[in-house]
C-alpha cells in the first residue's frame, strides 16, 4: 500500500488527515504508484507565499506546490515522489467558492499535485483531461 505521510504546520478540520490519507493512497494504487510514498504538508498561505517566492519567484500565495524528488521521464523512480504543500487558507476560500467542503477541496488539490509529481503538466486543454479524471477520481474514493 502506497505511503502517505501528512505534516500540519497549520491545523487542519478534523477528520481530514485520515481521509486524506486513506484517498490518496488508494489513488496512488489505481494510478500504478502503490510501492510509492508522498508527503502532503498542510500549511498557511503565508508559508506557501514563501515556499513559491524562493522556488519561483513569484510572491503571491497559491492553493498547492508540489516538488518532485526525481525528474520525471527519469526510468529510475525513487521510493518517495515528492511533497505536496496545501494551503488550508487558499483551500478554504475556494471550497467556499465552488460550494463544497473544505476536505472535498483539499483532496482535488492533493490529486491535482499528485499528477504532477507523475510527470505531468496543464500546457493544454488535453492535458487538463488527465488532472480531471484523478480529481474526479479521488472524490469517489
Amino acid at each position: 500500500m502506497a505511503t502517505v505521510e501528512i505534516i500540519a504546520r497549520k491545523r487542519p478540520p478534523r477528520g481530514l488527515r485520515p481521509r486524506l490519507r486513506r484517498t490518496l493512497a488508494t489513488l496512488m494504487e489505481e494510478l500504478g504508484v502503490g510501492d510509492k510514498e508522498v508527503t502532503v504538508v498542510l500549511c498557511s498561505d503565508r508559508m506557501i507565499r514563501r515556499l513559491k517566492l524562493e522556488h519561483w519567484g513569484e510572491d503571491a500565495a497559491t492553493d498547492v506546490l508540489s516538488f518532485p524528488t526525481y525528474e520525471p521521464g527519469d526510468p529510475f523512480v525513487p521510493p518517495h515522489l515528492g511533497d505536496i504543500w496545501i494551503s488550508l487558507d487558499s483551500a478554504a476560500r475556494q471550497a467556499t467558492a465552488a460550494g463544497h467542503s473544505l476536505e472535498d477541496e483539499v483532496l482535488l488539490l492533493a490529486a491535482h499535485a499528485l499528477w504532477h509529481l507523475l510527470g505531468h503538466d496543464h500546457q493544454s486543454t488535453a492535458d487538463w483531461r488527465g488532472f480531471e479524471r484523478v480529481q474526479q477520481r479521488i472524490l469517489e474514493l
